[in-house]
């Protein structure tokens, strides 16, 4: 298969963990006799310094050429601690997201036994869960009106009908694929755009009858993922709540350096760690690739290349139970791994499987 892939580093530690996705993604394409080709282009803080727009005409020209994004982080403390910024790298994601119509974003929440003891929560609760959580990405407060002056602000939470349908779809249907439950997370006891998700979920409740579906407050699933993460199939949520929930999931991992994604629309797929620029680590060579690395076999597996994608998870299981590990993974006492080090294990056990 030939696929050409937007490769979008951004900021921070994105270049590093770029470098070992797309050294995964050759050894992919030489072992199983594909061609991946490239196309890099700028997004973020770096976009801003180069041309003052964090998500310029070019890179959108670039993404939407191609077959699919994979993106690492944006995000610059420069711009973090001045509030007073007109233009904010965060701002060419959203920008991004929107362009290309990337409205259901898939984050797959599930444990790696040799790492249950990095989490904060008890061995018992973790074994087995594995869920999955479908953020909508395009609507809500992040895109609504907003206004700000040295008295006032306010942020507007709207959403449609076609934007609340067209994500709770993904859902179900994600549902129909897995162990048939879906949880419609929402505030519908005091948000009025909570209310109107609650009852279009129940108006499409019908068409998928093999489906349960339960609704939970966010307050109340925000707990019950951390006390009951077992109990979840799959997850829909707006948002702003989506983008709270899925970094609260790391707590489940072990680690955010763990969590890939994708991000579903109407363009050009793309393929993300969850985390973020980390700028404190940024050329330090101690950054987490394996997000990077997982993101890129969601990308094959998109494509049904579903072999290429479970030796990818493989080589990845297999360099964490051999203690490959950056730092912050890493069993007490053991060699610490630096990212470059971590790719590169990774892909030899790719050139020999």
């Amino acid at each position: 298969m030939k696929l050409n892939i937007a490769v979008l580093a951004g900021d921070g530690i994105g270049p590093e963990i770029m470098k070992q996705g797309v050294a995964v993604l050759d050894a992919i394409a030489a072992k199983f006799n594909h061609k991946f080709d490239y196309h890099e282009a700028v997004c973020g803080a770096h976009a801003i310094d180069e041309v003052g727009d964090p998500f310029p005409e070019s890179t959108f020209k670039t993404c939407m050429d191609a077959d699919a994004v994979l993106f690492a982080a944006v995000g610059d403390p420069r711009f973090d601690n001045n509030p007073t910024a007109k233009v904010r790298p965060e701002q060419g994601l959203l920008a991004m997201r929107k362009k290309l119509g990337l409205f259901a974003n898939i984050r797959p929440v599930s444990t790696f036994d040799c790492l249950i003891h990095k989490s904060p929560l008890k061995d018992e609760l973790l074994k087995g869960a594995d869920f999955v959580v479908i953020r909508e990405l395009t609507g809500g407060m992040y895109f609504g009106e907003k206004y700000q002056d040295n008295d006032k602000a306010y942020d507007t939470d709207i959403y449609t009908r076609p934007e609340i349908e067209r994500i709770l779809k993904v859902a179900f249907e994600f549902a129909m694929k897995r162990n048939k439950h879906l949880t419609v997370v929402d505030k519908a006891n005091v948000l009025a755009s909570s209310r109107l998700w609650r009852q279009i979920a129940k108006e499409m409740e019908p068409q998928y009858p093999e489906v349960t579906t339960d609704y939970m407050f966010i307050d109340n699933a925000s707990m019950r993922v951390l006390t009951e993460p077992r109990f979840f199939d799959v997850i829909v949520t707006e948002n702003t709540f989506g983008d709270i929930l899925t970094d609260e999931t790391s707590c489940i991992t072990g680690s955010m350096g763990l969590q890939p994604s994708s991000s579903l629309g109407e363009h050009t797929p793309l393929f993300e760690p969850v985390h973020g620029s980390w700028p404190q680590a940024a050329g330090k060579n101690i950054a987490n690739p394996l997000a990077q690395i997982l993101s890129a076999a969601m990308l094959l597996e998109h494509f049904g290349l579903n072999e290429e994608g479970s030796l990818i998870r493989k080589a990845v299981n297999a360099s964490l139970d051999a203690n490959v590990r950056t730092p912050e993974i890493q069993v007490e006492g053991g060699k610490e791994y630096g990212t470059t080090e971590v790719g590169e294990w990774i892909v030899n056990y790719i050139k020999n499987a």
